[in-house]
């Protein structure tokens, strides 16, 4: 498997289909994805696995597993995927973390990675974070990594906020 970032106490390595039941476990929690139209099936989890398999290999990023160093425990996804927003390509860092282990700072950890290859590896100039309105959680993680609102759109009938952050900006 593909080791792709380290952090303090994370490894993000390359989603594979054997993630399968770890990842469904995280993304078919009706907590975690309740601001999703729905939680993830395995069908969907499994296509979520492969968009990102495909993405690897064209892009060169997606999102990743989310591995616990200390126990080797899967605990989510997080990476970069390219998203229109309002008719525009921009990259995003997205991520989902096991309920289970809300609270310790591993979205923020991981995103802050994801944040830094963005810009230092991929070369983007731009990062956003596309986060419904009332997802205060994952808002404060847009914001811990140094993002701010740059507007506003409608996703799904519902409001999300767009977060953004550039190269230029001082983390």
């Amino acid at each position: 498997m593909t080791v792709v970032l380290r952090t303090r106490r994370l490894r993000l390595r390359e989603l594979t289909r054997a993630d399968v039941d770890a990842l469904g476990a995280v993304l078919g929690d009706p907590d975690v994805m309740r601001y999703y139209p729905a939680p993830f099936d395995r069908r969907k989890t499994t296509e979520w696995i492969e968009r990102n398999i495909a993405s690897y290999a064209d892009n060169g990023f997606g999102l990743w597993a989310v591995i616990v160093e200390a126990d080797g425990s899967f605990a989510g996804d997080c990476g970069l995927t390219l998203q229109d927003v309002a008719g525009r390509t921009e990259m995003e860092v997205g991520y989902h973390v096991d309920k289970a282990l809300w609270g310790q700072g591993f979205a923020t950890e991981a995103a802050a990675a994801c944040r830094d290859h963005a810009f230092d590896v991929v070369g983007v100039e731009r990062l956003v974070a596309i986060v419904d309105a009332r997802n205060v959680a994952s808002r404060r993680v847009a914001e811990k990594i140094g993002m701010r609102v740059a507007e506003e759109i409608e996703r799904g009938g519902r409001p999300h906020l767009v977060y953004a952050t550039t190269r230029a900006r001082d983390f």
